[in-house]
């Protein structure tokens, strides 16, 4: 099925069903399953996302890699036999809008509400991502509150990069944030962060824009209506725990998410919208 001349329907060989994007400004692939993105390269560039070589693509588990939609929680939610990040990676969303011009291509997906158990999520809203494609990558993350009384949230768009060196990778605009690691803190953070064992650091206060310095050239992710970012390397003795993730893959990952969380919570009023943006370019 073709959604525009650029833009098609593809299925994996487990049944999982993507777009595909081959547009004269870049090609990308974007999972129904999660709205979740999982390539993006700009014409004459290389790919922004990153996928682990073991990644499987099965129904009902979020891909280890490109960006996975942490919703309506980050992390470990308060109630321990909830599910982590939330419920909206597994979930099959709905493919709304496919819009192509010389600009860009933009893919909307929205969330059915229907599939999300109220225990988890009782309000009364709306979840769409919209996707926008060009040599630049812009994900747009809104949430709409369509009841009575506001709600609040936390989530994250998790952002797989790739570098092909963690050791010789530095990540600069995150100076005089504050952040929060293995429970600890907060810490100011004074300098460039660069990459020598476990990192896992969820900063508040930060800049709008971020840039990350590897050996094939400097990507910068910026964010908006968005204070808090989370930076992660599993490094080594964690690489060998997680799934769908090779012993030595840490050296080619790290993670930089635009984020809601701690005090950057979002609440949403009745009628209201809010919306989660990231974007991700090579410089």
């Amino acid at each position: 099925m073709e959604f525009s001349e650029s833009v098609k329907l593809a299925r994996t060989e487990t049944g999982l069903e993507y777009f595909e994007v081959n547009s004269p400004l870049c090609q990308a692939k974007i999972f129904l399953q999660g709205a979740q993105l999982t390539e993006f390269i700009p014409t004459g560039k290389a790919d922004l996302m990153w996928v682990s070589a073991d990644e499987d693509y099965q129904e009902g588990k979020s891909v280890r890699g490109g960006i996975p939609i942490c919703w309506p929680w980050f992390g470990t939610h308060e109630n321990p036999d909830w599910p982590a990040h939330g419920v909206a990676r597994k979930v099959v969303w709905r493919a709304e809008q496919v819009i192509e011009t010389a600009e860009a291509v933009r893919i909307s997906l929205s969330l059915p509400m229907v599939m999300i158990d109220d225990t988890y999520w009782p309000h009364e809203s709306r979840l769409e991502v919209e996707f926008i494609l060009s040599d630049a990558l812009e994900v747009r993350l809104t949430n709409t509150n369509l009841g009575n009384e506001p709600f609040s949230l936390t989530q994250a768009l998790h952002t797989y990069l790739p570098t092909s060196d963690i050791k010789a990778t530095q990540v600069d605009g995150l100076q005089g944030a504050q952040f929060i690691e293995f429970g600890e803190g907060p810490f100011k953070q004074d300098g460039i962060v660069e990459f020598a064992r476990e990192t896992d650091m969820v900063y508040t206060q930060a800049a709008p824009v971020q840039t990350i310095r590897t050996p094939d050239g400097v990507i910068e992710v910026s964010r908006e209506n968005s204070t808090s970012c989370v930076l992660w390397n599993p490094w080594i003795a964690k690489s060998k725990r997680l799934s769908n993730f090779q012993d030595e893959e840490y050296l080619g990952m790290l993670c930089l998410e635009a984020a809601n969380v701690l005090e950057d919570i979002a609440t949403v009023e009745p009628g209201q919208s809010h919306t989660l943006m990231t974007k991700v370019r090579w410089l």
